[in-house]
C-alpha cells in the first residue's frame, strides 16, 4: 500500500515521477482565467482565518457540505462562526473520499501551511489553530505573498466591460513584480432576457465610456471604447459564459430593430434572443481579432438551477450543473464566419459536458491555418471536470484528434488564493500520463525523443502558454 500524498501522489511509474520532479514541478504559473478578487491583490489582503480564505465563496465545498446534510447557516450563513463553519467542513472532508476536494483539501494544507495530518473532526481544531497562527504571525501570508509562495508569474482576472480597473492600475502601479491583467468578460451586454436588467447595464456603458447610447451601433461604439480602455491596461483575452453557441442567420435592420424594442422595455422572443446573442458574438470576436487578443468559451453550464436558493444568496453559490446542448453545428458555423471575414483571431474552448471532447477536439482542426501553432486550443478540463479523470479525458482526446504538445495548460478558474496547487494537481496528471505510455512503449523516450517529451512536458506546463498569450 502506497503512503497517501507522498511526493510521488499520483506518479504511478519511475518515469513519471521524473518527468514531474525534473521538467514540471519547478516551471512558473501562469494563471491565464480566475475569478481573484483585484482588490485584495491591490491591499495585498491579510485573511482574518483559515475559513475566510478557505471557505468564503467556495462553492465547491458549500456543495459537498449540503449534500453531507450540513445546513445552510454553516455555508454561508452569518450567524454562525469561523470555528463552527470550519467544523462542519472537517465533518464533511472524510466522506469526500474520491472526490477532488479530498485532494485539493490535503494539498493545499501541506503546500500552504506545511501541515500533513488528514483533516477529519478529531484534527480539525488542532488544523484550526494552526492555519490561524499561521495566517496571523507570518507575512507571507497574504494575497501577495501566497501568489509569490507558489511561483505565480501572471495572473488574468475576470473582469465586466464598465469595471474601472483601478485596482489593476493600483497592483501595476505598486511594484509588484506579478501581473495581474484583466479579461474582458461582456456577458451583461448580450443578455437581454431581462430588459430592465439590460437597459440598465447600457445605461451604464454610456456612463463609463462616455458614448451616448440610443441605438444599436452606439452600444458598439461604447464597447469598443472600453475595449481600447482595456487594451491599454494590459487585457490580452476575452472570455464569454455562454449556455452555447449562437449562430442565427441576422440582418443589421433585424439587430437594430431588436435593440430598439428591448431598450425600450420589451420582453423579446427567443428568436430574437438568439439573432441578438449571435450578433454580438460576431461583434466582439472582430474586436478581439482587431487587437489580437485571444477569446475563450465556456459554454455548456445551467446555472441557478434552485430558483429558491437563488432569490436568497444570488448566482454562483453552488446551484449549477452540466448542461446538455447540441452546439457542434451552430459552434462551428460561428468559427466559420469570423474565418469566413478574415477574422478568426485565437480561440479557446471549452466544454463542460464531456461528451463533447471528441466535438471539440475534432473543431480544432477545421479552423487551424498555420499562422499561430494551436491557434485553436481544447481548454483544460473546466468546472467539474478540473479533476484527475476529467482531466485525463480531455488529454486523451486533444492527443489522439490533435496535438497535446500545443495545449497551453491548466488554469485555476478560481477565487481562492489557495487554489493555485490545482496547477501541481494537473502537472502530476500529466506526467503519470505520458510516463505510462512511456513505460508501456508507446512513446519513445531516448536520444532525441527523451528531450522532445521533456520539452512537451515544460511547454503544456509553461512555455506554451508564455508564447501563445505574449503576456
Amino acid at each position: 500500500m502506497k503512503p497517501f500524498m507522498d511526493e510521488n501522489f499520483l506518479l504511478q511509474t519511475p518515469t513519471a515521477q521524473k518527468l514531474y520532479h525534473e521538467h514540471a514541478a519547478g516551471m512558473p504559473i501562469i494563471d491565464y482565467h480566475c475569478h481573484l478578487i483585484p482588490k485584495m491583490v491591490a491591499d495585498d489582503h491579510k485573511f482574518s482565518s483559515i475559513t475566510e480564505i478557505w471557505l468564503g465563496g467556495d462553492h465547491y465545498k458549500w456543495r459537498a457540505m449540503r449534500s453531507n446534510g450540513v445546513p445552510e447557516r454553516f455555508c454561508t450563513g452569518t450567524d454562525t462562526t469561523d470555528w463552527e463553519k470550519f467544523e462542519k467542513w472537517a465533518e464533511t472532508v472524510p466522506y469526500t473520499f474520491r472526490n477532488p476536494l479530498y485532494h485539493w483539501t490535503h494539498l493545499e494544507l501541506k503546500t500552504a501551511f506545511g501541515i500533513d495530518k488528514l483533516l477529519n473532526p478529531e484534527t480539525a481544531r488542532e488544523i484550526f489553530e494552526a492555519c490561524n497562527d499561521k495566517l496571523q504571525n507570518d507575512p507571507t501570508m497574504t494575497a501577495r505573498g501566497l501568489m509569490r509562495r507558489y511561483n505565480v508569474e501572471t495572473v488574468c482576472t475576470t473582469d465586466d466591460p464598465v469595471d474601472s480597473l483601478e485596482y489593476h492600475k493600483a497592483v501595476a502601479d505598486s511594484g509588484f513584480e506579478i501581473k495581474m491583467l484583466p479579461t474582458w468578460r461582456p456577458d451583461k451586454a448580450m443578455a437581454v432576457e431581462n430588459p430592465a436588467a439590460f437597459r440598465a447595464y447600457v445605461e451604464k456603458l454610456a456612463e463609463v465610456s462616455g458614448v451616448e447610447i440610443n441605438k444599436f451601433q452606439d452600444m458598439v461604439d461604447a464597447l469598443q471604447k472600453r475595449h481600447d480602455f482595456f487594451e491599454s491596461m494590459g487585457c490580452r483575452l476575452s472570455d464569454h459564459g455562454i449556455e452555447e453557441f449562437y449562430a442565427a442567420d441576422y440582418t443589421q435592420d433585424e439587430i437594430d430593430a431588436i435593440f430598439n424594442k428591448v431598450y425600450g422595455g420589451k420582453e423579446l422572443s427567443k428568436e430574437e434572443i438568439h439573432k441578438f446573442k449571435s450578433a454580438m458574438l460576431v461583434v466582439f470576436g472582430e474586436m478581439d481579432y482587431e487587437s489580437g487578443w485571444t477569446q475563450q468559451f465556456h459554454y455548456g453550464a445551467i446555472r441557478d438551477n434552485n430558483s429558491k436558493m437563488f432569490k436568497l444568496l444570488g448566482p454562483d453559490t453552488g446551484f449549477d450543473s452540466i448542461g446538455e446542448f447540441t452546439t457542434a453545428k451552430s459552434m462551428s458555423k460561428f468559427l466559420d464566419t469570423l474565418n469566413s471575414r478574415g477574422k478568426l483571431t485565437k480561440t479557446i474552448l471549452y466544454n463542460l459536458n464531456p461528451c463533447a471532447n471528441e466535438v471539440i477536439a475534432t473543431m480544432l482542426g477545421n479552423f487551424q491555418d498555420g499562422s499561430v501553432a494551436g491557434k485553436i486550443q481544447f481548454g483544460s478540463g473546466w468546472w467539474f471536470l478540473d479533476q484527475k479523470d476529467g482531466m485525463q479525458k480531455q488529454m486523451n482526446a486533444l492527443s489522439v484528434l490533435g496535438l497535446l504538445s500545443r495545449f497551453v495548460g491548466m488554469l485555476t478558474d478560481s477565487r481562492s488564493f489557495l487554489s493555485y496547487p490545482r496547477h501541481e494537481y494537473f502537472r502530476r496528471t500529466l506526467c503519470n500520463l505520458v510516463g505510462n505510455d512511456i513505460e508501456n512503449g508507446e512513446v519513445p523516450y531516448t536520444g532525441y525523443e527523451e528531450a522532445r517529451v521533456n520539452k512537451m512536458i515544460e511547454d503544456i506546463c509553461y512555455n506554451n502558454a508564455k508564447n501563445y498569450f505574449k503576456f
